[in-house]
């Protein structure tokens, strides 16, 4: 993986480790995760579409945190979280790479045009990304969840 030294270096300032798995912090972030998503649909609601784009994001993010807390991983890397997703669980991560994107383009740039089909789909789309992790964890068996955990050592 070519981008272990920049995890290890994150492990190494303690943003990036292994921790209890938690089902308590998981549903915390679940619950983060729906409250962000339900508020972008009203931003989107009220044409508010810059502020929509970055709440679905971070609902993505939120359900992304959840399924490392289950597992046992801190992660506060948006970067690292996101090459995790990939990397230990072997998840498709370009739809919450996308989202990271088009949030970051939004939030910090003033050369855009957003369009309100644009949030559209990016809200559906983060109901789809935070459809499948939730369901990717509820099926996780302790078997794989400590495999995943080995892994993450090795990796780190």
């Amino acid at each position: 993986m070519k981008n272990l030294g920049f995890l290890k270096k994150l492990k190494k300032k303690e943003k990036l480790k292994l921790t209890e798995p938690s089902e308590e912090v998981k549903q915390a972030y679940l619950k983060k995760s729906s409250s962000y998503l339900e508020s972008a649909k009203l931003l989107l609601k009220n044409k508010k579409f810059e502020e929509a784009i970055s709440l679905a994001y971070y609902s993505m993010y939120y359900s992304l945190l959840a399924l490392l807390f289950k597992v046992g991983i801190k992660s506060e890397n948006h970067t690292a979280s996101i090459l995790l997703l990939k990397e230990l669980f072997g998840l498709d991560n370009s739809k919450i790479l996308n989202a990271k994107k088009e949030r970051i383009d939004k939030q910090y740039y003033i050369d855009f045009k957003i369009v309100e089909s644009n949030v559209m789909t990016l809200i559906k789309v983060a109901e789809e990304f935070n459809a499948e992790i939730f369901d990717f964890s509820e099926k996780l068996s302790f078997t794989e969840l400590e495999k995943i955990r080995n892994k993450f050592k090795k990796m780190i």
